[in-house]
């Protein structure tokens, strides 16, 4: 049997980190559809419970999209009854994006998809490796968060 082409690329960390990282976004994007949401509207739904009431820029810049991604995810979050957008207390000049309670019933259940989906990604590996590969990934990222605090 003739071996796999470019051993030599399969075999740099980046490769595999990025096949690993391809195969978690492929399970995690089917478990959010089967909920009805894309990727980055779960990220932005995420982002406007941890940050709202939040103005439609700073929630941008939050989760790095640019501005007029984030309109058009909002529109959609907006249409589907997830969030509300208002005047901002803080200065009516702005939106200010919050979510609803079906907004926050849905986040509930993509939270736990995207769970079981990750769970499925490692679940070639023990509690105890999943623990050491947690941390390992968190000092390569150049994150330096601890995930325990």
């Amino acid at each position: 049997m003739a071996e796999a082409p470019l051993p030599a690329i399969r075999s740099l960390p980046s490769w595999l980190l990025g096949r690993a990282a391809a195969r978690g976004r492929t399970l995690v994007a089917d478990a959010l559809a089967a909920e009805g949401l894309k990727m980055w509207h779960h990220v932005v739904l995420s982002a406007v419970r941890d940050l709202a009431p939040v103005a439609q820029a700073d929630l941008g810049r939050s989760v790095s999209l640019d501005p007029k991604d984030v309109v058009g995810i909002l529109n959609d979050l907006q249409s589907a009854g997830l969030v509300d957008r208002a005047p901002d207390p803080r200065d009516r000049r702005k939106n200010a994006v919050s979510l609803t309670d079906d907004g926050a019933r849905l986040l509930v259940r993509c939270e736990r998809a995207a769970r079981q989906a990750n769970d499925e990604l490692l679940a070639p590996l023990s509690a105890d490796e999943r623990d050491q590969f947690m941390d390992l990934l968190l000092r390569i990222s150049g994150t330096g968060a601890d995930r325990r605090t």
